[in-house]
C-alpha cells in the first residue's frame, strides 16, 4: 500500500516537473518572438520562474498559473514578465513597450 502511494506521489512530481519545463519553453518562445518583432534582444536567452499559483480557467477547472521573469535589452537592461496558464499565454508585460497584453485563457 505504501509503495502505491509513493509511486503516485513520484508520478505527480514527475508530471509537474515536465509540465513546468514545457510551460517555460513555450514562454521562452513567446518572449523571443516578441523581442524579435520589437527589435529587442532577449538577454541571457533565459526566463526564470518566480511564482506558482492554482487558478480556475474559463471552464472552472483548476490549472497551474506560472509567472516567469525575463530581461531584454533596448540600450539598457529592462525586465518583463510573462504569465502562463498551463502552456497558454495569459499576460505579457514589457514596460515601455507593452504595458499589458492579456490573452483569453
Amino acid at each position: 500500500m505504501n509503495s502505491i502511494i509513493l509511486l503516485i506521489i513520484l508520478g505527480f512530481i514527475g508530471w509537474f516537473w515536465f509540465d513546468t519545463l514545457h510551460s517555460q519553453e513555450r514562454a521562452k518562445v513567446i518572449c523571443k518572438q516578441v523581442c524579435k518583432n520589437l527589435h529587442l534582444q532577449l538577454l541571457d536567452d533565459t526566463i526564470v520562474l518566480v511564482r506558482l499559483r492554482l487558478r480556475r480557467n474559463s471552464r472552472g477547472r483548476l490549472t497551474v498559473q506560472r509567472t516567469f521573469q525575463f530581461e531584454f535589452f533596448d540600450g539598457e537592461r529592462q525586465r518583463g514578465i510573462v504569465i502562463m496558464r498551463g502552456i497558454a499565454l495569459e499576460i505579457l508585460e514589457m514596460p515601455g513597450y507593452m504595458d499589458r497584453i492579456i490573452s483569453p485563457v
